[in-house]
């Protein structure tokens, strides 16, 4: 067969799974959700519809389908408020066209997978704020401005945090020997999605995960990623006691549907990159070409199947140790209350940056030095670790609490002593009155 259609059927697969799975996915989410919050809450969640209240999901998307669409204000701007879902949710269909769920579930083609992530990331900040304003709402006009400040200021430390992988792979290139290295492939760091995936497979480290060495930076790439995406305790932007439903306070029927559609696509997102660039993506046991080749063969009939049973199994482990992550989303919304946006700025601008670019210096000094790579990843490993573990367990002297729920001393010191409890007053018992 002629390898332009091999291209384009491949495209559309991958294509079609991507869409698919966001749809599955967001449903599936929706009642995760709410029945974790419900587990950790002590509440039963749904209940009615379908065995534990399965079918509740599906009954909200078509109810939503089914919802009118309606405008409020007169003054509403149609166009801009017409295209703001559109241009908010599109971004996150095309984003999932290069992440490789498994090495056929990818555009493979596409070796700057990274920056393609970012710039469309990058897009979805116009589509809150264009639904901020065009809704002629003071309320969705506050959340619009709340979102596009926040979602700037968080996506600066995510790119940076993402540098120190980059890093890791320029020094676990292959062909970075002799006179003439070839600079594409040695000597510079791989932005592509699918070669940061294989330089966590190196034959004599195949479970070498990025998170090993750089577990600072996927702390830090995650806790950006709960702000891009508007989840507590960064959900300022539709912050439901302040704002009614920020940005989305005009929204309704199949156009909040979007919205909502898009948030979860995010959560998805942000999820499956993490898992790609420090927990190794779609490897995991049984995750070998050569062993399903052995068992059906390399050619004919029997190869295809071994190259679907691989696949399915990479696509397996991809999806699970995402939805490890998904789950962590939903641990935090039912735990943690939201931040003042003074907080938020503040710990975007004066914490989290000024921690990546430390982490870039240190990451980028350890690799150069001339003790060998094995020793220069173990080193960088220890360092990282290390500055990791000292701001966990510093980080009270910002919120004024310890990783243990303990206050810290000199907290204890300013708190008032307790008083003694104060003796029950006696209650005197009424006279009884005879009747007569």
């Amino acid at each position: 067969m002629n390898e332009t259609v091999l291209n384009i059927i491949h495209f559309l697969v991958t294509f079609l799974f991507s869409l698919g799975f966001l749809m599955v996915a967001a449903t599936i989410l929706t009642y995760l959700e709410r029945k974790v919050q419900a587990f950790m809450q002590d509440r039963h969640g749904p209940l009615h519809y379908g065995p534990a209240g399965l079918l509740q999901s599906p009954f909200d998307v078509v109810k939503l389908l089914l919802k009118e669409d309606i405008r409020g204000l007169a003054q509403v701007d149609s166009i801009v408020f017409k295209m703001a879902p559109v241009i908010f949710f599109a971004p996150v269909i095309t984003a999932f066209v290069v992440l490789p769920f498994s090495p056929y579930l990818t555009a493979a083609a596409l070796g700057t997978g990274i920056i393609y992530y970012v710039a469309l990331s990058s897009i979805d900040v116009i589509g809150v704020f264009m639904a901020g304003w065009g809704s002629n709402n003071k309320y969705a006009l506050i959340g619009g401005l709340r979102s596009a400040a926040q979602m700037i200021s968080y996506e600066l430390p995510l790119v940076l945090s993402i540098v120190g992988v980059v890093m890791l792979t320029s020094v676990l290139a292959p062909t970075c020997s002799g006179a003439n290295a070839d600079l594409t492939t040695c000597g510079i760091g791989s932005i592509s999605f699918s070669q940061i995936v294989s330089a966590q497979m190196q034959p004599s480290a195949p479970w070498f995960w990025f998170v090993l060495a750089q577990p600072l930076g996927l702390v830090i790439y995650y806790i950006c990623g709960l702000a891009e995406t508007n989840r507590s305790p960064f959900d300022l932007p539709e912050a439901e006691s302040e704002l009614v439903a920020g940005y989305l306070t005009e929204y309704s029927g199949l156009r909040w549907a979007m919205f909502f559609l898009g948030e979860y696509g995010n959560m998805t997102i942000v999820s499956a990159v993490a898992t790609t660039l420090f927990l190794g993506g779609w490897s995991g046991p049984g995750a070998a070409l050569d062993v399903w080749q052995g068992v059906f063969g390399v050619t004919g009939v029997g190869g295809f199947i071994a190259g679907v049973v691989f696949n399915v199994i990479a696509a397996f482990w991809f999806i699970a140790k995402m939805s490890v992550l998904l789950l962590i989303f939903m641990w935090i919304r039912a735990t943690l209350p939201r931040l003042r946006a003074d907080q938020l700025m503040r710990y975007a601008w004066l914490f989290l940056m000024p921690l990546t670019l430390v982490n870039i210096v240190l990451t980028g000094m350890l690799l150069l030095l001339p003790i060998g790579l094995v020793n220069q990843i173990a080193v960088s490993a220890v360092v990282n670790w290390a500055l990791m573990l000292i701001i966990v367990f510093s980080f009270r002297r910002l919120i004024r609490v310890s990783p243990t729920g303990k206050l810290p001393r000199w907290l204890k010191k300013r708190a008032p002593s307790a008083k003694p409890a104060e003796q029950p007053v006696p209650v005197l018992a009424a006279p009884v009155v005879e009747s007569r």
